[in-house]
């Protein structure tokens, strides 16, 4: 059985030492370094020519939002449109956003309650029960708070209108 066995081995022996030593034929021996190894000098390449933008140039929009604006504070503000420019809006009272007034005080004068709130432009007001605000009207004018019935702008939201409290002590509850 070794007989037989013998020719296979010098068979294996032969495949695995041929392609090894084909491989070191094909290479060229290293050649030892002469001096200090120093890397090739990189080539320099050609600079790019890129066209100048034109000197009146403005990017126009066609119902896309201008890249080069920062995105940050860039929320729905309610005093400015989509172009950030302010919008207009009626003096005292109806002008007022619900989010921007505070209540001052709260006095009766003939059964019912009226409150004194001042907006954002430092001015005071006097609201009753019904008076309209920009996105809301007074419901309910009592001895500690001021009930309001704001409308929501939200697309995802279920609800179109919030209960807002303004409270005489500051503060707000929303339901």
């Amino acid at each position: 059985m070794t007989i037989k066995v013998l020719p296979l081995l010098v068979f294996v022996a032969i495949a695995t030492v041929a392609p090894i030593a084909a491989h070191a034929q094909a290479q060229p021996p290293a050649k030892a370094p002469a001096g200090p190894a120093q890397p090739p000098a990189p080539k320099p390449t050609p600079k790019a020519d890129l066209p100048a933008p034109p000197a009146n140039y403005e990017y126009e929009f066609m119902g896309r939002r201008d890249p080069f604006l920062s995105l940050v504070n860039r929320g729905a503000d309610a005093r400015t449109t989509a172009g950030n420019q302010p919008v207009k809006r009626a003096e005292g009272v109806p002008g007022l956003m619900t989010t921007e007034i505070t209540v001052r005080g709260i006095v009766q004068t003939r059964g019912e309650f009226v409150a004194m709130v001042a907006g954002v432009d430092g001015k005071v007001y006097s609201v009753r029960a019904g008076d309209k605000l920009a996105d809301g009207v007074v419901r309910q004018v009592t001895a500690q708070a001021v009930v309001i019935l704001q409308e929501v702008n939200d697309p995802l939201s279920l609800e179109k209108q919030r209960e807002v409290r303004k409270l005489l002590r500051g503060g707000e509850e929303v339901k």
